[in-house]
Formats: C-alpha cells, sequence, structure tokens
C-alpha cells in the first residue's frame, strides 16, 4: 500500500515538473522585459525564426513557438497551438513593444 501512494506522488510530481511553457509564460509578463535589448533576447530565447527591419529604424523579430494545445482522445490527436511573438527594436537596439498572436 505505501509503495502504491510513493508511486503516484513521484508520478505526480514528474508532471508537475513538466507543465508550463516558458515562452507563453514570458509572452504574459510585458513590464518584466521592458528595457531589454536584443542580446539579452538571443541569449535568453535563443535565436528569432524571423528578422525585418523597421521602416524608421530598428529591427521586427518573430519567434515562433509550439505552446500548449487540444486532445481530443487521451494520448492520441494532439492539435499544438502555434505561438507567434512579435518583439519590436528601436534604433539603440531595445525593446519598445511586442504582441503576441494564438499563445
Amino acid at each position: 500500500m505505501m509503495r502504491q501512494y510513493l508511486l503516484l506522488c513521484a508520478l505526480g510530481l514528474f508532471c508537475a515538473g513538466c507543465g508550463g511553457n516558458p515562452y507563453l509564460d514570458a509572452s504574459l509578463e510585458p513590464a518584466k522585459f521592458e528595457g531589454k535589448d536584443q542580446a539579452w533576447f538571443e541569449e535568453n530565447w535563443g535565436k528569432p525564426s524571423g528578422k525585418s527591419s523597421r521602416f524608421f529604424g530598428g529591427e521586427s523579430w518573430i519567434y515562433s513557438r509550439i505552446a500548449g494545445g487540444k486532445t481530443r482522445f487521451p494520448f492520441f490527436n494532439f492539435s499544438p497551438n502555434q505561438c507567434q511573438i512579435t518583439l519590436e527594436f528601436d534604433k539603440d537596439q531595445t525593446l519598445t513593444e511586442y504582441d503576441y498572436t494564438d499563445c
């Protein structure tokens, strides 16, 4: 009986450790990233999926990530949500605004 409780607790801890999406969590806390520069994002989030120049200077970076999804049946038919995070940087390479979709 004690083994079953230990096994159940270990399984619960394992599942709890696997939850969450750092890209989704990060995108929901804009004040935390206000004033960060491009080097910080590249160091902590990795290289962006895409870059483009902005008309008045600076760059737009796009990160595409999988942020959760839906399952219709246990262990089958998983449909991932494709999350797209857009970061807008000014001429000084500082984050000015951001946007995300499908997160």
